[in-house]
């Protein structure tokens, strides 16, 4: 299974993440054990599979 590091601005801010979903200005997150995060105020901006990262950034 692909499970995601998440990266804003460079920072980890989430790990073996499996679920993404941009809601209005917030990301929300699952990991692999069911919990949730939500990020405000970024937008998704790259998927990488090969790498296992999803990218994040700033809105506005």
């Amino acid at each position: 299974m692909c499970e995601f590091k998440v990266l804003l601005e460079g920072r980890l801010v989430a790990e073996d993440i499996i679920y993404a979903r941009e809601e209005g200005s917030q990301v929300v997150l699952r990991s692999v054990i069911g919990s949730e995060k939500r990020i405000d105020g970024c937008r998704i901006v790259e998927v990488d599979t090969l790498r296992e990262r999803l990218v994040l950034a700033r809105s506005g």
